[in-house]
Formats: C-alpha cells, sequence, structure tokens
C-alpha cells in the first residue's frame, strides 16, 4: 500500500468518512496513520485555498488493523482567513482518537527561520536504509554525528525519511504524508533519555512499555514529503511516566518545513 491508497477516504454521509490501513509488525494500527487520515478527512471539509498549519491528536484507543476506520468531523468554525475542524476517529470499541486541525488562507509575510539543520550530517546514501513499512524509508543517523550541544533536551534522535514512490503535485497529500511519517520518531529520543538508555536499533526485550498519548505538528513552509527529510528530535521532559518529545523537520537544503511535539507514556517492566 502506497501514500495514495493510504490516505484514499470512502464518504459515509455528510462529514463522515472511512479509511483502511495495512496490519502492521507488531499488530493494530500505527498512530501516524489514524493523525494523517483524520488530518485528510477534516480537510475534505474545507476550502481548497485553506491549507493545514496545525493540528493537536489525542490517542485514545489501540486501533485494530483488521477494521475500518469511521472519521466523524465537525466543522467547528469557518473564517475568511482560518478555519477549525475536530475530527473523532472510531472503530466498534469507540473513539481511537480525537483530532483537531486548522486551516490557513496564503497570506504574505516575512519569513524568518531561527532553527538550523544540524551540520556536516551523512546524506541517505552514506547510511543504512531500514524501514518496518513500504510506505517508507528511513536513514538513521548516528549518534556520535549528533552533538548534544545546539539542541535543548537530552536523548537527541535523528533519522532521514522519505515516502517511497511519488506523490505528485497535491500539497494536501505531502502534508497528510509528513503527518503519517512525523509519528516515527518521537518515542526513541524519550527512550534514548530515560536511565535504561536503550538505543531504538536495540532489541528492548519487552524490558519497557511505551505508548503515544498526544501529538501536535505545526507546518511552517511546504514540504515534499518523497523527498528526503530530516526528522531531529530530543526528550525535554519526564515525569509521571511521561516523556515529552519535540522534534523539527528539515529539507535536506536546510529549511525548516514542521515542528512536532509528542507525549510518549513509557513504563520501565524490568522490576516487574
Amino acid at each position: 500500500m502506497d501514500a495514495h491508497e493510504l490516505f484514499e477516504l470512502s464518504p459515509h454521509g455528510a462529514d463522515t468518512f472511512v479509511g483502511i490501513g495495512p496490519q502492521y509488525p507488531w499488530g493494530g494500527l500505527y498512530g501516524g496513520q489514524i493523525v494523517a487520515q483524520a488530518l485528510r478527512a477534516a480537510a475534505a471539509t474545507v476550502d481548497p485555498e485553506l491549507v493545514p498549519h496545525s493540528l493537536r491528536a489525542y490517542f485514545i484507543r489501540r486501533g485494530d488493523h483488521a477494521e475500518p476506520v469511521r472519521y466523524e468531523v465537525d466543522r467547528i468554525r469557518n473564517g475568511r482567513s482560518f478555519c477549525t475542524r475536530r475530527v473523532v476517529a472510531r472503530q466498534a470499541v469507540g473513539a481511537i482518537l480525537n483530532l483537531e486541525a486548522s486551516f490557513q488562507r496564503a497570506e504574505p509575510s516575512v519569513d524568518i527561520e531561527t532553527v538550523g539543520m544540524p551540520l556536516n550530517l551523512p546524506s541517505p546514501d552514506e547510511l543504512k536504509h531500514d524501514s518496518w513499512s513500504d510506505v517508507f524509508d528511513r536513514c538513521w543517523v548516528p549518534s556520535q554525528h549528533l552533538p548534544a550541544d545546539g539542541r535543548t533536551g537530552a536523548g537527541r534522535s535523528a533519522a532521514w525519511l522519505k515516502a517511497n514512490g511519488t506523490l505528485g503535485d497535491d500539497p494536501l497529500l505531502h502534508i497528510c504524508t509528513l503527518a503519517y511519517l512525523s509519528d516515527d520518531l518521537p518515542t526513541d529520543a524519550v527512550v534514548r533519555a530515560h536511565p535504561m538508555g536503550l538505543e531504538p536499533e536495540e532489541e528492548r526485550h519487552g524490558a519497557q512499555f511505551s505508548a503515544s498519548l498526544d501529538h501536535t505538528m505545526w507546518f511552517h513552509r511546504p514540504v515534499k514529503a518523497d523527498e528526503w527529510h530530516l526528522h531531529d528530535f530530543t526528550c525535554h521532559s519526564f515525569v509521571g511516566g511521561r516523556g515529552l518529545s519535540i522534534g523539527h523537520v528539515f529539507a535536506a537544503d536546510g529549511t525548516h518545513v514542521a515542528t512536532i511535539a509528542q507525549e510518549v507514556l513509557m513504563r520501565d517492566n524490568r522490576s516487574k
């Protein structure tokens, strides 16, 4: 299944859409898929001249890959410059995700970038490619190329990511695909910052339990999700079993295209 198929939603009544997803290696559904499909459903009720600039989602229950997901859209507000949508994703068990997204009509403004991509990183051509899905390709950046200075937080984790295949010229498809990819790295920064000190490449053998609690994205500049982008994350806090992971997404030329924040629940199972 490619990104085109993954984000094809079927209408099922007024402001209601149904999507499906592949079976993932761990069973259940991938959070990034539900976020991206919910964003796509929200966008289907918005004037195409308005594009997503932010979203906030809460993961409520684990999804089941064996059944479709129903996306119910609430048209919270329609304005001249901005509009807001709320989407509830449901399966037989009940709500599995709640998402709110805001859309903006293009307007002229100064363009100021204050966060820079780390320098002298190996390119994807120099790194090992690995991924758990045929939807995208991924190359981890080794830790020795990620200095602790220059970023707030700990557990720095970075990788090059891109969708496989060609996505075409639809900006919304590229934004939804970036939303899909955005859920891949946040947990790894929390894992690296935790005293357990596990690396994302290591087998964890049940030593820890983790789950995404919420997910926020800000889309700053146009993105081509079928080209390589660097996702660079650090953990900014860990308390109450919750780690806050914040990341920046950069195009290969260094353009800062998006910012991501996710709170991750992580429990140490070694003492149990």
